[in-house]
């Protein structure tokens, strides 16, 4: 079994592949400190609660935006498992070319889902990371990723709505019935989803046009994916565990090269 560990801005995500199927996922803060020991702690828990033997984790692989959180992560999977963790970054190959002006500032997380997309689908794609910030990455049938466009979050544009306006409540990110709100609550969620709708469809058809791609495939992942991905035809596929996925597809193309070089 293979343990993926997904660090966003927002969530710590966890998954446990045995072979190409996700079989288990967490969640938890990034932003509250925690000690390696609280981790690592953390980590013992989990396993036991999915009965799994510290003893199946065959390997660790590390996605992370996050690099002041690394060295006590790095201590705690050390400390729990007895081996270093496999991070996604300079040195790792990817199948994927990267074809953007600064190849070195693309954030593991989009490497991670780009590389999962190309693989799992053999086609061109858009994948749509709705996470702190929301991206839109674009890979190329032949495996080129050189296109994105970086938006606001949707939870960053109902929290600038409530957090610069002296009177507007904070709110349930969910769509109300209409987009005619009745009073200041439905008002608000009805701005924000409605219009983050609009955002989302007018950027991928406006990225298909330049691209000159219409159909390429569109798939959505992150917390507040499935929120938009149902409300719109734009996005054909809404796939929570993409980057679970693209760090396994990582994990296996590597340790197949360092095979093949062994047996030279």
């Amino acid at each position: 079994m293979l343990l993926t560990i997904d660090v966003g801005n927002t969530n710590i995500a966890l998954g446990i592949m045995d072979g190409d199927k996700v079989i288990s996922t967490y969640r938890l803060m990034t932003k509250t400190p925690r000690t390696s020991d609280e981790l690592m702690s953390f980590f013992d828990s989990f396993l036991t609660r999915e009965k799994i033997k510290k003893e199946k984790i065959e390997d660790i692989i590390v996605s992370s935006v996050v690099p002041k959180i690394m060295y006590t992560l790095n201590s705690a999977i050390i400390k729990c498992f007895g081996k270093e963790p496999i991070i996604v970054g300079p040195g790792i190959k990817t199948g994927v070319k990267i074809q953007t002006e600064n190849p070195k500032e693309v954030g593991a997380d989009r490497i991670v889902d780009v590389t999962a997309a190309y693989y799992l689908h053999k086609r061109s794609c858009i994948i749509v990371d709705f996470g702190t910030a929301t991206t839109f990455d674009y890979v190329s049938k032949d495996g080129v990723f050189s296109y994105t466009v970086i938006a606001p979050g949707l939870q960053i544009t109902a929290s600038a709505l409530t957090s610069q306006t002296a009177k507007l409540p904070e709110i349930e990110i969910v769509k109300p019935k209409s987009i005619l709100g009745r009073n200041t609550i439905t008002g608000m969620q009805a701005g924000v989803v409605y219009g983050y709708i609009g955002l989302v469809e007018h950027i991928i058809r406006t990225m298909k046009k330049e691209l000159k791609d219409p159909d390429c495939y569109v798939i959505a992942t992150g917390g507040l994916g499935n929120t938009i991905a149902k409300e719109t035809k734009l996005i054909d596929e809404y796939d929570p565990n993409i980057a679970y996925k693209g760090m396994n597809i990582l994990y296996q193309h590597n340790k197949e090269l360092k095979a093949k070089k062994k047996g030279e």
